[in-house]
């Protein structure tokens, strides 16, 4: 069996278009149950009928029982970043924002359990951290408007590069997608487990006590993404040189790292460093579509000359 066609086979059966709609259904009914199951462990806590830590917030108001849905919705958004890795490298960095925004938002809900509402809510940690997510989350939305607006309406830098060499630089695209489908379910079981285990059995010096809740699985979870977008980088030289090609293609794994480091860092400057991800990689398009726009004038204007 030729490699191509082996690809082809490993990537059908993990992201088509068929299984993709499958994993939908199946988190989504997850996501509902997990909703349930959260929000009864509360009351069952809060009625002392059960005795678990609460520690993290999140079985301290019945609010706190969206973050885990929403943590299930995300993991869906992380199969459906891989699954779109191979179709556009454009769509692929705007999934990755989506993810990012929707982190944001899901800690809205944590933090919504540990307000408190009075005259000092400017000096208060929660408090203020949940003005910066609020503001953050509209911020982005915005900007993620402006980001994928420009990527629907770029011009194709493709045309000139023969039909061969795009072949085998999309098998290489789904070759890498298909490795990280295990790793994307491996590290995500891997994570929750040890999350349960230091919850449960409240291992507080654990390694993997997880002090940031938020930051369980994806912050490791980027750090495969920057050598994935490495890897289509350098791949990406069997196709075209163009220097605004390469120039977007490093941006863009300089906006992956952005928001890796975002993980490492609390308060403001983890949602400073949030914006700043998605702002680079919305100017990096930008600037991109406009090279593109003047190439293809120009071939144009060559063309009818």
């Amino acid at each position: 069996m030729p490699f191509s066609t082996f690809v082809e086979l490993l990537h059908r059966h993990t992201l088509s278009e068929k299984i993709k709609g499958h994993s939908e259904s199946v988190i989504l009914s997850i996501a509902v149950i997990s909703f349930i199951i959260h929000l009864a462990i509360i009351y069952l806590v809060s009625f002392g009928v059960i005795d678990i830590s609460a520690e993290s917030g999140l079985l301290s108001n019945p609010i706190a029982a969206i973050y885990t849905p929403f943590s299930f919705i995300l993991l869906y958004e992380v199969y459906l970043l891989i699954y779109y890795l191979p179709k556009s490298f454009t769509i692929y960095i705007g999934k990755q924002y989506e993810i990012i925004a929707l982190i944001v938002i899901r800690r809205i809900f944590k933090d919504l359990a540990n307000l408190t509402l009075s005259n000092d809510w400017f000096s208060i940690k929660y408090d203020l951290q949940f003005t910066y997510d609020i503001v953050t989350t509209l911020i982005m939305f915005f900007l993620i408007y402006l980001y994928n607006k420009q990527s629907k309406s770029r011009v194709s830098s493709l045309t000139d590069i023969k039909e061969d060499a795009l072949s085998r630089f999309l098998i290489i695209k789904k070759l890498l997608a298909v490795l990280l489908v295990p790793v994307f379910i491996g590290l995500a079981v891997w994570s929750f487990s040890l999350w349960f285990q230091s919850t449960v059995f409240q291992e507080k010096n654990s390694v993997s006590s997880f002090s940031n809740i938020n930051n369980i699985f994806f912050e490791q979870f980027f750090n495969i993404l920057i050598f994935a977008d490495v890897i289509i980088l350098l791949f990406s030289f069997y196709i075209t040189d163009k220097f605004h090609v390469v120039l977007r293609n490093s941006g863009f794994i300089i906006s992956t790292i952005l928001i890796r480091i975002s993980f490492s860092t609390t308060g403001i400057v983890n949602n400073l460093l949030i914006l700043c991800a998605v702002v680079f990689g919305l100017f990096i398009t930008l600037i991109h579509n406009k090279f593109e726009k003047a190439n293809a004038e120009e071939t144009a204007i060559t063309d009818k000359n």
